[in-house]
């Protein structure tokens, strides 16, 4: 392999790497959205049953 097919490769990995970094980011920042909703619509009883406050429901995912 040429040195300039190995650099078109590292540059390919390179942006595939950073192409799955943002994919992940935006993975883990869906989730916690989709938790903190669907922590929002309990009641104030069913979250002290689970340990949490409204408070605590803007902390997820931060």
């Amino acid at each position: 392999m040429s040195a300039l097919d190995s650099y078109r490769f590292s540059a390919r990995n390179a942006r595939a790497g950073l192409f799955n970094r943002v994919l992940e980011t935006f993975v883990v920042w869906n989730e916690a959205r989709l938790t903190r909703r669907a922590l929002e619509q309990l009641s104030d009883r069913e979250l002290n049953d689970i340990g949490l406050s409204r408070f605590d429901i803007d902390r997820i995912g931060r």
